[in-house]
């Protein structure tokens, strides 16, 4: 994106922020409670339009699209509130995030109308073992863990195969030894896409991103590595104080 700029209500959410992400890489997006962190989040995945700028992803003009469009260009999300459909099995929720690769469509497919409904249903069931989660294919969100619904979550946006992912607060709710299982993962995503992520979590944010982009007020005032943002004394002072600094030592 660039010189992106959203207001509300004459409230300046974002101001002529411009970010990329490269390719293999994980960007983070990080700063205090009010800094435009969501409203930067909800732009890139079309719930939100700028009222100036350009967000393109490989030359595709990005800004009039709707949220459901992107997922056939490559970019996939995921949200904090999970977004799981209650009444629908695990194994029907990742098949939501097939969709891409379904040549009938992903309705025709649970109807059992499509050919390739088998190697739908074996590429959801590969990503949910690939999470350690293919025993609760068949249960229902509502009766699982808030960490096994956050895995069901992420594998629906990866079973797509994006070319980029969107994360927001991916660590939220989970325990130090689960968030060090997301952090490996993240890394582990950047051999075949490209990764941003919106987090608290300074730990995971320093361990995971190549590059780190802080928001305040609406503003980008500091870009680089972790290690330049840990040692920017402006972040430190104004923004995270010894969080960034002890982050990851």
């Amino acid at each position: 994106m660039s010189g992106v700029s959203v207001t509300f209500g004459g409230l300046v959410a974002l101001s002529d922020v411009s970010l990329t992400v490269a390719p293999g890489r994980v960007l983070g997006v990080i700063g205090p409670n009010g800094a435009g962190k969501t409203t930067l989040f909800n732009v890139a995945c079309g719930f939100v339009r700028p009222d100036t700028g350009t967000l393109s992803w490989r030359g595709t003009e990005l800004r009039r699209l709707r949220p459901h469009r992107l997922a056939g260009l490559g970019i996939a999300r995921g949200l904090q509130e999970l977004g799981l459909f209650d009444r629908m099995t695990v194994l029907e929720n990742v098949l939501v995030g097939a969709g891409r690769h379904a040549k009938s469509g992903f309705w025709s497919s649970l109807l059992g109308l499509s050919k390739d409904e088998k190697a739908l249903t074996e590429r959801a069931m590969t990503q949910l073992e690939d999470f350690g989660i293919a025993d609760v294919a068949h249960r229902y969100p509502t009766s699982l863990p808030y960490p096994t619904r956050k895995r069901v979550a992420l594998a629906r946006a990866l079973v797509s195969e994006p070319d980029l992912l969107l994360l927001d607060e991916p660590a939220g709710g989970l325990s130090s030894a689960e968030i060090d299982e997301i952090g490996a993962l993240v890394r582990g995503l950047t051999e075949r896409m490209s990764v941003m992520l919106v987090e608290h979590h300074m730990d995971l944010v320093m361990g995971v991103c190549d590059e780190i982009v802080v928001l305040d007020f609406g503003r980008v005032i500091a870009r680089g590595t972790p290690d330049e943002i840990r040692a920017d004394p402006a972040v430190q002072a104004a923004y995270l104080g010894e969080e960034v600094a002890g982050a990851d030592r």
